[in-house]
């Protein structure tokens, strides 16, 4: 044998061991997951309901799985933003996005999306839940939803409601209720509640559908008024407020959840482990307590992400009928 043919054949050999010890590379760093922090991408301003939530859930990851939990702010766009951020980190189950459900069953009718919201998302586990609430500027003479209807048809195109984000639960839930109660306010999209909220307490508009988690405070300060809340039941943290239903308004009960996820290409062992410790953050005193302090219900850890992968499908399908109904453009 030349040295030639020597040469070539350990090259071929050199080749087949590193192609045969990749599986083994790829296991070993697997089962070590994680070995260094946790990215989570949130859509949403300091202080909004998504990010309260992803810093309770960072906190009780950090201390269960030994590193930094890392909570990054990515505003605009109803998500995008975050969600490429992630599409453009390795896909190694150490960054992840938590946003509204809404980012897949409502954003898509909103925003141009360069991914596929059911092909290139993959949600582990729905870690909250919470109403919303239709909160007025207090300083109106406002009282009640048949309040709202009277002030608003006696004030032609003088009103306006604000949304964290258009195409979003927030903006949908006005445009419902403005043609249910054949109204003709103007909608203002904002980036976040706070700056809504802000904006609203400040009289430049005067209602909101806001998650119950970030107005719950201002509700209690007296700073915003709440009219009802969009849970078929009333709300324990607002047991005085109606609901929709009550007041008339049945088919705009809805409430809104929020999810973590990763991308599909995520080995289903890290996936898995995520979901495990999402479901053990949930269940925990701490993060449970931590939740209900913003009117939220922790997620049910009973439900598979193939479970939740079928319910964000059903609310995607919904949200086109109401839209359609209401031949909305965005």
């Amino acid at each position: 044998m030349n040295f030639q043919s020597l040469h070539t054949l350990t090259r071929r050999t050199c080749l087949a061991a590193l192609l045969a010890a990749l599986p083994w590379a790829q296991a070993v760093a697997q089962s070590q997951w994680p070995s260094r922090p946790i990215r989570i991408m949130v859509p949403a301003p300091a202080g909004g309901a998504s990010d309260m939530i992803a810093r309770t859930l960072a906190e009780s990851l950090r201390q269960d799985l030994k590193q930094p939990v890392i909570v990054e702010n990515k505003l605009g766009a109803g998500g995008i933003i975050a969600v490429e951020a992630m599409l453009q980190a390795p896909r190694d189950g150490y960054t992840l996005v938590l946003s509204p459900n809404s980012l897949v069953a409502e954003a898509p009718y909103s925003y141009k999306f360069r991914f596929d919201p059911f092909k290139d998302l993959a949600p582990i586990a729905q870690v909250a839940s919470v109403p919303l609430v239709l909160v007025a500027d207090p300083r109106l003479p406002v009282k009640n939803l048949p309040d709202l209807v009277s002030y608003v048809k006696s004030h032609p195109g003088q009103t306006s409601y604000a949304s964290y984000s258009p195409g979003t639960i927030s903006h949908i839930k006005g445009m419902q209720f403005n043609k249910a109660a054949a109204l003709d306010m103007v909608h203002v999209g904002y980036k976040g509640s706070p700056p809504a909220l802000t904006d609203l307490m400040g009289g430049q508009v005067q209602f909101m559908f806001d998650g119950l988690g970030t107005s719950l405070p201002l509700v209690k300060a007296g700073k915003v008024r709440p009219l009802a809340v969009t849970s078929p039941q009333r709300s324990p943290f607002l047991p005085d407020v109606p609901t929709l239903t009550e007041s008339g308004y049945a088919n705009l009960s809805q409430i809104m959840g929020t999810s973590v996820w990763s991308t599909p290409d995520v080995p289903a062992d890290i996936r898995e482990r995520l979901r495990q410790e999402l479901n053990k953050a949930m269940a925990s005193t701490a993060v449970k307590q931590q939740l209900a302090a913003l009117g939220m219900d922790a997620g049910n850890p009973a439900q598979t992400a193939a479970e939740l992968q079928h319910l964000l499908k059903r609310e995607h399908e919904r949200t086109g009928v109401a839209l359609r109904a209401m031949n909305y453009k965005p």
